[in-house]
């Protein structure tokens, strides 16, 4: 369910892809069974593309990396984290437009 340049993060992968990260990171933290994250699912694919390079952009199935999900209090789906430098930077909670994830990331980037 993930673009060509979007990626999965998991649990298990967590400090190594997302917190040690020399770039901003865009977490999607989604389900398969969550129709607004289904809804912003080709904005987050099609800007993985656009800052290809410049922000590591990928996805986490709550539902299969719980722990995670539970160490940010994820209490409702999707949630957008930016983190930097090992730290939540910003949030998004609820749908979005393409434009509101773009302006989120842009913030970030240095």
């Amino acid at each position: 369910m993930a673009g060509a340049n979007t990626l999965t993060f998991t649990d298990a992968g967590w400090d190594t892809d997302v917190l040690q990260s020399d770039k901003p990171v865009l977490v999607d933290f989604w389900a398969t069974w969550c129709g607004p994250c289904r809804a912003i699912a080709p904005s987050v694919d099609a800007l993985a593309t656009e800052f290809e390079g410049k922000v590591k952009v990928g996805k986490l199935d709550v539902d299969n990396n719980g722990a995670t999900a539970m160490r940010y209090q994820v209490r409702g789906i999707p949630t957008l984290l930016v983190f930097k430098g090992g730290q939540v930077v910003d949030q998004m909670v609820g749908g979005a437009s393409k434009a509101a994830i773009q302006q989120l990331i842009e913030k970030h980037i240095s």
